[in-house]
């Protein structure tokens, strides 16, 4: 099944490790095969992992961008979920801790990124 992507004029992605930029105009994308696909807007810069949920989130994203096995970012993702699922006692959210550690076991990334949004979103929310 084809994955379609709509670009908004100037926006960019990484497609398969590579930095692409939209043009001038909207585009449609269509990716008949499998690939790692990651929005502007999903991606996270270093300097941007400042909380403890966004140490999750950013060792998966670059499992994901990843074209080979990272044990050293496996590990961090190991750690931080551990740190992460230590300090909070919502069932809600262990349970989303647990979904996505079996995504990353499974290689499904992009799945448990999709996930982690969902912890980071909760980490804002009990922040304010």
């Amino acid at each position: 099944m084809a994955l379609k992507i709509s670009l908004k004029p100037g926006e960019k992605f990484v497609l398969n490790g590579a930095v692409v930029e939209n043009g001038d105009r909207r585009a449609t994308l269509l990716l008949q095969n499998r690939a790692s696909v990651l929005r502007e807007k999903d991606i996270m810069q270093a300097s941007e992992v400042t909380t403890p949920a966004r140490h999750i989130y950013f060792p998966i994203m670059m499992m994901y961008l990843s074209d080979q096995a990272d044990e050293h970012q496996y590990e961090q993702f190991v750690l931080r979920m551990n740190e992460f699922m230590g300090a909070i006692s919502a069932p809600d959210v262990l349970t989303s801790c647990v979904t996505i550690s079996r995504d990353v076991m499974a290689g499904e990334y992009y799945k448990a990124l999709m996930r982690c949004k969902k912890l980071i979103a909760f980490e804002e929310e009990r922040l304010r």
